[in-house]
């Protein structure tokens, strides 16, 4: 196998770093304990009937290499057959070279279908064909998919007016892999959205309260919060730009958001004190109940207005934004630390200037309480590639302790994305069979072997009460 591209030793440098991953990583299950998988597909086992329908559609990575290379969204969103689609992906793979686009192609062609080729225009035909034969066999169905991938959990994302029947289903089917749910309510928080008040409309519906005062929306997430308890979620997710900390009265909270209700316009201030007063409420709830809070911090989204409205969100016009992160993030952890009210946290950033600043503010409010109780999360969307992730594993090993670290997550809607943690456990088992190699780690395969065991999966294990 070692004159394959995708090798047993891909990414992995010398004898250390291959006994690491081999001896200690490789065979460890998988928790993704955050992805945005339809847990539909999972609790129906739905079939994929070709390869498009399972690996490009929906994925905005692929979309978007294909745009830069001048490809017609004809064939990447449009009404083009699933085919054609598949054979301009397989045009534009060469030209991804250097991009984490092509490792993980070519990771999951072999990891799901043995499949050893090289993607390309030449041998997109024969791939299509293979591909099509897997898919129609017993094992390529989603919940087939899941077993092929080694998955243990999978957390998927859901917002609060969601049902969970599909978990509910799950739940009392046979499936050996736990199907889990975050509770995910940014859209309760962001009064300035188009359709704010349509949204709060219905989550007064799905909870059976009359949301016309602040004290009712707190009313009506908690019992949200307490139904998703009740069907198993044990943690929530928030995608924000930055943290919101303003100071705030229940009474300018409570006019702000009666105005909201009312269709007037509110300020820029107005928005952040509201938004800060109902993240604060949340996250003090989610520490009553035990959950583990995670913010997914710094994205620019929906950059491009007129693709915006031609295809709506999570399309693939989406950047690294440059906002200010430190103050606010640190005065509104403390502010939940104080009261004790700090639920075990997880803080993942896109700009990867903030690393440091990220590394340095978990170690803020680790009180002792809990392993690695504050986290500063995995290499993120444009930051989940081989730099990025080696960046975050150096920031958070200077400045804190990566052995507690709890590791890696798709946060994909892909059933084919999980060689993302292979990826990540050959990068870091790499990482340190390096520094062995140079003498700046000891030969300590036992413990350094169990280190790595626990960043694959203890440590994951362990922080989420699995």
């Amino acid at each position: 196998m070692h004159n394959k591209f995708i090798n047993d030793n891909f990414l992995l440098e010398n004898k250390y770093a291959e006994e690491l991953y081999h001896n200690y990583s490789k065979r460890q299950p998988i928790i993704d304990y955050h992805n945005h998988l339809p847990p539909q597909l999972i609790a129906e086992d739905v079939t994929f009937n070709n390869i498009t329908n399972v690996w490009i559609n929906g994925d905005h990575y692929k979309w978007r290499a294909m745009r830069t290379l001048g490809i017609n969204e004809e064939f990447i969103t449009g009404k083009a057959s699933d085919k054609d689609k598949f054979l301009n992906w397989a045009k534009t793979v060469p030209y991804t070279m250097r991009n984490p686009l092509y490792h993980w192609t070519h990771l999951e062609l072999a990891r799901y279908f043995d499949i050893y080729d090289l993607l390309n225009e030449k041998s997109a035909e024969k791939i299509w064909e293979q591909t099509q034969d897997k898919l129609n066999s017993d094992g390529y169905s989603c919940r087939g998919l899941l077993n092929k991938a080694n998955a243990e959990l999978v957390c998927t994302t859901e917002d609060p007016t969601d049902t969970l029947e599909h978990h509910q289903k799950l739940d009392k089917s046979d499936f050996n892999v736990k199907v889990s749910t975050a509770f995910r309510p940014d859209k309760a928080i962001l009064i300035s959205n188009d359709g704010y008040n349509d949204y709060i409309n219905s989550l007064g519906n799905v909870a059976g309260v009359s949301i016309n005062s602040f004290a009712d929306l707190c009313d009506a997430l908690r019992k949200r919060i307490e139904f998703f308890n009740a069907n198993g979620c044990k943690i929530c997710d928030h995608g924000l730009d930055q943290i919101y900390f303003e100071n705030y009265t229940e009474n300018e909270v409570n006019t702000i958001f009666k105005k909201k209700r009312e269709n007037k316009a509110i300020s820029n201030e107005e928005a952040l004190k509201f938004q800060s007063a109902v993240l604060v409420f949340l996250c003090e709830t989610y520490h009553e109940f035990g959950w583990v809070q995670q913010f997914h911090l710094g994205a620019l989204r929906n950059n491009n207005a007129r693709m915006h409205r031609i295809l709506g969100p999570d399309t693939g016009w989406d950047s690294i934004g440059d906002y200010p992160q430190a103050q606010k993030l640190s005065a509104f952890l403390n502010a939940l630390d104080s009261k004790d009210k700090l639920t075990k946290t997880i803080i993942y950033n896109l700009n990867p200037a903030d690393n440091e600043v990220m590394a340095t503010m978990i170690g803020n409010f680790n009180d002792g309480s809990v392993k690695g109780k504050v986290q500063f999360g995995s290499g993120w969307w444009f930051l989940d590639q081989k730099d990025g992730m080696t960046k975050q594993l150096n920031a958070l090993s200077n400045m804190g302790l990566i052995s507690c670290f709890v590791g890696m997550l798709t946060d994909s809607r892909s059933f084919l994305s999980f060689p993302r943690h292979e990826y990540f456990r050959r990068i870091l088992c790499n990482l340190l069979g390096d520094e062995i190699n140079r003498g700046e780690l000891p030969n300590d395969m036992e413990w350094i072997g169990k280190m790595v065991s626990d960043i694959s999966y203890n440590n994951a294990k362990e922080y989420f009460n699995l």
